[in-house]
């Protein structure tokens, strides 16, 4: 009886380890896995340099605008924006003696 008890729970033992995936199968999907990942992070990055680009256009936009309202505004009312002194160029020091 114990003979028989211990070729079953061999059968048993030798039945689940067989079940299991095998070590090419677990390869495969390790090396599966490693590339969805790296297509994961190149959509992400891509995404990431579309958001720059757009907030660097808008920034862009808005600069361009406000150069234009401020050009506008100085047409408008030129007395509010007196033109800049010219600077006059600094005087060598002297040497003391």
């Amino acid at each position: 009886m114990k003979k028989l008890a211990t070729l079953l729970v061999i059968g048993v033992v030798a039945f689940m380890y067989s079940c299991g995936p095998s070590a090419k199968q677990i390869e495969e999907q390790r090396i599966a896995d490693s590339i969805r990942v790296a297509d994961s992070l190149a959509m992400v990055q891509a995404e990431q340099q579309r958001i720059a680009d757009s907030i660097a256009k808008v920034q862009q936009e808005k600069m361009i605008a406000d150069s234009i309202a401020h050009a506008d505004s100085v047409k408008k009312f030129p007395k509010l924006f007196k033109p800049a002194k010219a600077v006059k160029p600094a005087k060598p020091a002297k040497k003391g003696k």
